[in-house]
């Protein structure tokens, strides 16, 4: 976590656009400082998730992990397995 903060705080700095911008600001008068917050997470994959994927003829398997299904459920999308639908009568 101290990696990534870092390569991100440096990556800001180092940015010529970001330090024109506070140039240009503190030329205007104002005096500037800047916090960012981040959220970083973590999921450990499992064994069977981490194997590299292999290439399989035909058409691929939609898998979605329960953080996924959440995620879209939040958006309010809805993901059914197939045939789960009622047909339109």
């Amino acid at each position: 976590m101290k990696q990534l903060s870092e390569a991100i705080n440096d990556s800001i700095s180092d940015s010529e656009q970001v330090g024109e911008v506070i140039t240009r600001i503190k030329a205007a008068g104002y005096d500037i400082y800047v916090v960012l917050e981040a959220t970083v997470g973590f999921n450990k994959r499992e064994e069977e998730e981490a194997a590299a994927p292999v290439a399989r003829p035909g058409a691929p398997e939609l898998r979605i992990s329960p953080q996924d299904a959440r995620f879209l459920k939040s958006l309010r999308i809805s993901v059914e397995p197939k045939g789960s639908r009622e047909k339109p009568a």
